[in-house]
């Protein structure tokens, strides 16, 4: 197909929040309350990793990568989407949207193995204990954290340029309230099946992938944990897996619901919600989940106020 004639798309219209004429106000005061509570959470959980040395394990030190992606990718999405509410403005460049979607793609990708190693984590303190320390030793643990980075960065790379030869026939109006892959190739016109193909594998290998890996630990987990005995060992061992389990079930809930559409797609209305929950709400839920059901974390935040209340 000749593409020659084809207009050029320089901005594209997103028009998750364009619909709406009333309540802007609240809603702008909404998703920037979110947002401060997403940042200042996070922080918080990676500030008390860093000054407590009980916290100074593996799951923490992954803990505190899962807290900084979530900033990041709260950070790409929402002060966009606050300005354009603001100013009534739902256009976003060319180049924007891609850097957009390059960096939700590798923040996103990186995080679904985040929770992966994290419920390998609990599979080797639970199942392996004797051999704990040596599978999950320091330098394990950082060449995990480096290569889970580098490979969510690499995966979103591929995708970013392939989105980058798409041709959009002079459809500019994206149904979505950010840039995103699946949103793109939706509008996009001719020969796209490089692409879909592409993102069938990367679902597998980032998506789906991550999440089996996650089922299968705490099925390993679970079967170990109903082989002890006392009751009281079975509550300790459960319930240093509550947080992540919550945590997983959240992510991957909200992101098979986002990614996973049916053939016929959802509503504008609800698509939006739906990528609200995901992009908006997930980031800052985690931290809560972390600080309110997890002892040693709001152990450590008990001293740390403590100490500032002497001072």
């Amino acid at each position: 197909m000749d593409f020659s004639n084809h207009t050029l798309v320089s901005e594209f219209v997103l028009l998750g929040f364009s619909h709406m004429t009333h309540g802007r106000v609240y809603l702008i005061l909404l998703f920037l309350t979110i947002y401060l509570v997403t940042i200042l959470g996070n922080f918080m959980i990676i500030t008390l990793i860093l000054v407590d040395s009980h916290l100074h394990s593996p799951m923490y030190f992954f803990l505190s990568h899962l807290s900084c992606l979530d900033v990041c990718y709260s950070t790409v999405t929402v002060p966009r989407i606050l300005a354009n509410i603001l100013l009534q403005r739902h256009t976003i460049s060319y180049n924007l949207c891609l850097t957009q979607m390059f960096f939700l793609m590798a923040f996103s990708g990186s995080e679904c193995w985040f929770l992966a190693i994290m419920a390998y984590d609990r599979y080797a303190a639970i199942c392996q204990p004797l051999h704990y320390s040596h599978l999950m030793s320091p330098r394990v643990c950082m060449q995990a954290a480096v290569i889970i980075w580098i490979w969510g960065f690499l995966d979103s790379a591929v995708h970013t340029a392939l989105a980058s030869n798409f041709h959009f026939c002079g459809h500019n109006q994206i149904y979505h309230i950010f840039c995103d892959l699946p949103p793109l190739l939706k509008i996009a016109c001719g020969d796209k099946f490089v692409s879909e193909i592409t993102i069938q594998v990367a679902t597998v290998f980032v998506g789906l992938g991550p999440f089996l890996f996650v089922v299968i630990s705490y099925f390993y987990i679970l079967a170990t944990i109903l082989r002890i005995r006392s009751n009281t060992g079975r509550h300790k061992a459960f319930s240093t897996c509550i947080s992540h389990v919550m945590v997983v079930l959240l992510y991957f809930g909200n992101g098979s619901v986002n990614y996973y559409q049916p053939s016929a797609g959802y509503s504008l209305e609800t698509d939006t919600l739906i990528s609200t929950m995901y992009c908006i709400v997930t980031p800052m839920v985690n931290p809560l989940i972390y600080s309110l059901r997890n002892k040693e974390v709001k152990g450590a935040l008990r001293k740390i106020l403590e100490r500032h209340r002497r001072m």
